[in-house]
């Protein structure tokens, strides 16, 4: 049985879905998933000029969207403006005439403890990763409930009281994401889906690689989380209310270790799953011109062997 079998993926011709922050990297690769699926695609994202350290724009991922057959529109979005938010919704439903699926991807990192965590940053990750989530969520649903369907996911980590030590902030931030799909799934039952989805490890992209998030034997490809969010979209209404994590979303839909070697960034070496579950890997991240003092607290292990 094929990947694409096992995941129970369905055509999605006709549908439309915004994701936010889909410029690059994870929002980009689940971009791509859907638009395969037949799905039109909102890149909502801030860049629109080409920058040589973040390449991609919504308009290079637009683009890669329409090469596969469907229509897209490249939105310019900054979630810390409702008035951007609103702009965005109402093009999409002058051009589509609806929308179907939500996924809050967009997010600002911010990994330092409370006495590193300066209010004007905590209100940028609050206004970003909560307030923008909730302001595109609440947008979108009564388009989804009119139309009797609609899909939201939220990229957020499973709701827990673990350990918290130098991520409050980031935590009440992420989590903040995840009780808006959460009370989707509560207020639309039926109708609307809510369900989180978090990576099990870390995720190649330019923020792993910029923010010097271990090597790359830690890392898997963003296509496991494109993969996973294709899949839950294709889920049945009844599918909804799940904090979910990716690799443990996948052995559900029947993957196997062997199937999910094609996710590992280094084929030859599988990464530990150090964001599913606590351990004792501890980094302070947020402010790149700061890096390197940060990278002197790191806890992070050097390689697989290690651990």
């Amino acid at each position: 049985m094929s990947a694409r079998e096992k995941l129970k993926l369905h055509d999605l011709t006709g549908k439309v879905a915004i994701i936010s922050g889909s410029s690059r990297g994870i929002g980009r690769e689940c971009a791509l998933a859907l638009a395969r699926l037949g799905c039109n695609i909102v890149v909502a994202a801030k860049t629109v000029t080409p920058n040589p350290k973040l390449p991609g724009t919504i308009y290079t991922v637009a683009a890669e969207c329409r090469a596969l057959g469907v229509e897209s529109l490249a939105c310019q979005v900054d979630l810390r403006k409702l008035e951007s938010i609103e702009r965005c919704v109402e093009d999409t439903i002058k051009r589509f005439g609806r929308v179907d699926i939500v996924v809050n991807n967009a997010s600002a990192l911010w990994w330092q403890s409370i006495e590193k965590t300066p209010m004007k940053k905590f209100d940028l990750i609050m206004d970003i990763n909560v307030r923008g989530a909730f302001a595109l969520t609440r947008l979108c649903c009564p388009y989804m409930k009119k139309q009797g369907w609609g899909r939201v996911i939220s990229m957020s980590p499973p709701i827990t009281t673990g350990n918290l030590k130098g991520k409050t902030a980031y935590a009440i931030s992420k989590m903040g994401m995840g009780i808006v799909a959460l009370g989707v799934a509560d207020e639309y039952k039926g109708v609307i889906t809510g369900n989180t989805l978090w990576p099990a490890t870390i995720i190649e992209s330019y923020a792993s690689k910029n923010f010097k998030l271990g090597t790359s034997d830690l890392w898997r490809k963003a296509t496991i989380i494109a993969d996973s969010t294709a899949a839950i979209i294709c889920e049945p209404s009844s599918f909804t209310g799940n904090m979910l994590i990716d690799d443990e979303y996948l052995k559900y839909k029947g993957f196997t270790k062997k199937d999910l070697v094609q996710y590992r960034y280094n084929p030859k070496v599988e990464p530990p799953r150090l964001l599913a579950k606590e351990s004792n890997w501890m980094v302070q991240r947020g402010n790149v011109k700061k890096l390197k003092d940060d990278q002197n607290t790191d806890l992070l292990p050097k390689s697989r062997a290690k651990l």
